[in-house]
């Protein structure tokens, strides 16, 4: 197959998926270059590629010239399917031109989470839109399909669930030894996180464990809202920024657990990430979490927005590192063999024929004759 993959972020997941499809078929890699600070990944040479500069959102001359010329070189390619990530408000407003094209969505997100306001420059109502332009659509979970089936009334065979691919990097220059009692939370800070529920947890650790430190890695937020609430500061150690990733490999080497205090969720690319390190998850049992992190054998679960069963979880963990290693090789395991870029990419290439069938058949982008609820 011909397959334009067309993304506007994801970069590293991205590239895994591509290196892996085009092992059998010809890819076209539609993404934007890398901006300063950010993290650059190695594009298989057999990947032809398109890569672009984005403009502002608030750009709309800059950003219609871009979309041209981004569909323009998708007609050149001529592919068989195309295959575009989450949406973009502007790229959004050109999938009509690419009609003629089977499309497959991986909708990462139906809705935006609370706080994200990077997401939430993009009305939700042009994100539907695009989503329900789709032939067929990825998820990352049960739940997931669940949601997307009934806010879209997709028929259930238009809604596939592949696992999230596997990611980190391990050809970096980190190589840090792990330091017994590090909790490591990672990635953007928002609301929707929950890192306030892990703040409050750490005065609960402290009364079972002596020696422990908290490790914050990422972007947000203002972040005086957290730090304000820190009852023990020295107890926490903040880098309130980008990671690249090399200094990403170091923060998951070093750390005894990567613990994900969600309030609502998805899926996350953070456990993925933490498995390939064999790193055991403490997580909350929101969205797909529930589906990718196994309670008592990859990881522990606790429910969202609860700082004393948050810290006994960790505690646990803290004061039994073999059980804390036993789960980390556990999720090593199963990345390996669930999520590995070859299964996930035979996955994805499977989804393309059903999409390449259903739209040589005219029966795309039809809904369920009977409604469904809409997902409060």
């Amino acid at each position: 197959m011909k397959i334009a993959w067309v993304t506007y972020g994801f970069t590293e997941y991205s590239t895994l998926h591509v290196n892996a499809l085009c092992e059998e078929h010809e890819v076209l890699l539609v993404m934007p270059r890398a901006e300063d600070g950010e993290s650059e990944f190695e594009v298989d040479s057999r990947v032809k590629q398109v890569r672009f500069s984005k403009p502002r959102l608030r750009q709309p001359l800059k950003q219609i010239a871009s979309v041209r010329d981004l569909v323009s070189q998708i007609d050149d390619f001529n592919p068989d399917v195309v295959h575009f990530q989450q949406g973009h408000m502007w790229f959004n407003a050109a999938l009509k031109r690419l009609k003629r094209y089977p499309l497959v969505i991986t909708i990462h997100d139906p809705r935006h989470h609370a706080g994200d306001t990077v997401s939430k420059k993009t009305p939700q109502w042009l994100m539907d839109y695009g989503f329900r332009k789709a032939d067929h659509v990825i998820v990352h979970g049960k739940l997931l399909a669940q949601q997307v089936c009934e806010l879209f009334q997709f028929p259930e065979p238009r809604v596939h669930v592949i696992p999230h691919v596997a990611m980190g990097k391990f050809d970096s220059d980190s190589h840090v030894q792990e330091q017994p009692g590090t909790v490591l939370f990672f990635g953007r800070i928002y609301e929707y996180k929950g890192l306030k529920t892990l703040i409050a947890a750490e005065p609960l650790i402290a009364k079972h464990v002596d020696q422990f430190k908290i490790v914050i890695g990422g972007s947000g937020d203002d972040f005086e809202q957290y730090s304000s609430e820190m009852q023990n500061p020295d107890r926490f150690e903040v880098h309130n920024r980008w990671i690249g990733d090399d200094e990403r490999a170091a923060f998951f080497q070093r750390c005894s657990m990567v613990v994900l205090p969600y309030n609502e969720a998805t899926q996350s690319g953070v456990v993925p990430v933490a498995f390939n390190y064999a790193k055991p998850v403490v997580a909350t049992s929101v969205g797909a979490l529930v589906e990718c992190v196994d309670h008592e054998e990859t990881g522990l679960l606790v429910p969202p927005k609860d700082p004393g069963l948050l810290a006994e979880a960790i505690v646990r963990l803290l004061q039994n590192p073999q059980e804390a290693t036993q789960y980390g090789e556990a999720g090593k395991q199963m990345l390996d063999r669930d999520w590995s870029p070859t299964v996930v990419a035979d996955q994805t290439a499977s989804v393309y024929e059903q999409a390449i069938a259903s739209h040589q058949n005219g029966i795309g982008h039809q809904p369920n004759s009977q409604p469904m609820a809409e997902v409060s």
